[in-house]
């Protein structure tokens, strides 16, 4: 196995007994939190694998929280954020999955509602700290929140996808990777791009004002 930092050997700094169940857990909610925008109002998790066998002992739960608070995996609040979430009004519900078949132990299904947003996510912690999102509002991605990226819901239009990498070009930034995934032939479709360089608001600004664009996402 290739290391890229010291860090992928010794493992995050945080708070909580496991870098896969609880750093990992935390960095879901947490890109969880970041793509509905705002703290959530209802949440409903559903654990599968090894996240549903040990999920109190390990902490996969008050760190997933942790994140939907916008606490990262460091943070000393973090064993106490179900309660801190509750104080601050968001209804909590935790389903524990043993019979379906995951493809990764640490999986985590989120849906998250605040008004009239709503967003459904599967997370993966895949060790050491790491995740991997696999799956938002059914669509299927790869995003690991490794890298400053852009995600883009669209209607599946020629040209939109040319549109936005054009104005990524005019802000003179490097696209490290992108996919696009749709449900239907010229229906919803969404772009995950993710580039070396921080991506600013005024760029997000510009791709939403794009025609055929329904909803822009940054994840810094």
């Amino acid at each position: 196995m290739k290391y890229r930092s010291v860090f992928d050997i010794i493992g995050p700094v945080m708070v909580g007994p496991s870098s896969s169940h609880t750093a990992g857990a935390a960095k879901i909610g947490r890109m969880a939190r970041k793509l509905l925008g705002v703290m959530p109002e209802h949440v409903k998790i559903t654990l599968y694998g090894s996240f549903a066998e040990t999920y109190r002992g390990h902490g996969t739960d008050v760190a997933i929280i942790a994140g939907l608070l916008d606490f990262d995996e460091s943070n000393t609040n973090l064993p106490d954020s179900i309660n801190i979430a509750r104080q601050r009004g968001m209804d909590i519900q935790f389903i524990v999955d043993k019979d379906s078949q995951v493809e990764q132990p640490n999986t985590a299904r989120i849906h998250l509602s605040a008004g009239d947003q709503s967003l459904e996510l599967v997370g993966v912690s895949i060790g050491g700290g790491k995740i991997e999102i696999t799956e938002v509002n059914g669509f299927p991605i790869s995003l690991s929140g490794s890298n400053p990226a852009l995600l883009v819901l669209h209607y599946d239009k020629y040209g939109a996808v040319a549109e936005v990498a054009g104005l990524i070009a005019k802000y003179e930034m490097n696209i490290s990777y992108m996919e696009v995934s749709r449900q239907e032939k010229g229906q919803l479709a969404l772009m995950v791009i993710q580039t070396d360089e921080e991506i600013s608001e005024g760029l997000a600004a510009e791709v939403s004002g794009l025609p055929n664009i329904l909803n822009v996402a940054v994840l810094a």
